[in-house]
């Protein structure tokens, strides 16, 4: 895992950039997932940037809540709510035989990945439950019946091209102006990484509706100048 500088505990900047308070960071740490904390502390800042717009922070790919506790406090502190959009049966390198398969988050009794309960169990750990609406359910399929202007999208699910295109087609529209698209597990190197988020990166900046604001290892900031897809 990456690792970054001790945060200071501020819980709202440090060297001019937004920081959780050291409670979220724990939260953070303890909840079960994948996004290391240098990425973690990136899309942290870019949510409380988006928060000023005043509409709600939406991230694609729940899994067990990890990123969810960032842009909830990231929500909170700027008055609006965070929502994560997830089917929760585990995307394609989650299921069994596969190199991020965890099989405690499987369910028993139908013998099939379950990460709802565990997200929620984070959630209540941090706190913030009262800051999230969970949406269970396939993203395209959300994204069709959601009629609401979104500071932020984080594109985090599957990373197939199927998936990871679906989601950039179903919700990239709904970025209002001067909000932020986040894609992460974006690697240029096919040998680091599944290549579906890398050519979503590239057909956002090459749509001209999205300009690149920042890079913190597979995490890329994106701010809407422009409308389109």
């Amino acid at each position: 895992m990456n690792t970054a500088p001790t945060p200071q505990p501020s819980g709202r900047a440090t060297a001019g950039r937004a920081m959780p308070g050291p409670e979220i960071l724990a939260a953070f740490e303890a909840a079960k997932g994948f996004m290391p904390l240098r990425e973690g502390l990136a899309l942290y800042a870019a949510a409380v940037e988006a928060g000023a717009l005043g509409l709600p922070l939406l991230e694609v790919g729940t899994y067990c809540g990890r990123s969810t506790i960032l842009l909830a406090d990231a929500a909170r502190a700027a008055g609006t709510t965070a929502v994560t959009v997830d089917h929760h049966r585990g995307s394609e390198e989650q299921q069994p035989g596969w190199e991020y398969h965890d099989p405690s988050v499987v369910d028993p009794e139908v013998g099939r990945m379950d990460t709802l309960p565990s997200f929620r169990r984070t959630l209540y750990r941090s706190g913030l439950e009262d800051q999230v609406i969970a949406v269970v359910g396939r993203s395209p399929e959300v994204a069709r019946v959601w009629g609401t202007g979104l500071g932020l999208v984080f594109i985090d699910g599957g990373h197939t091209d199927e998936h990871a295109g679906g989601d950039y087609e179903g919700w990239a529209p709904h970025v209002a102006d001067g909000g932020l698209l986040v894609i992460h597990d974006v690697f240029p190197d096919p040998a680091d990484g599944g290549r579906a988020p890398y050519r979503v990166f590239l057909r956002a900046l090459a749509s001209g509706a999205f300009t690149e604001v920042s890079v913190t290892d597979s995490l890329r900031v994106l701010r809407r100048t422009a409308p389109g897809i």
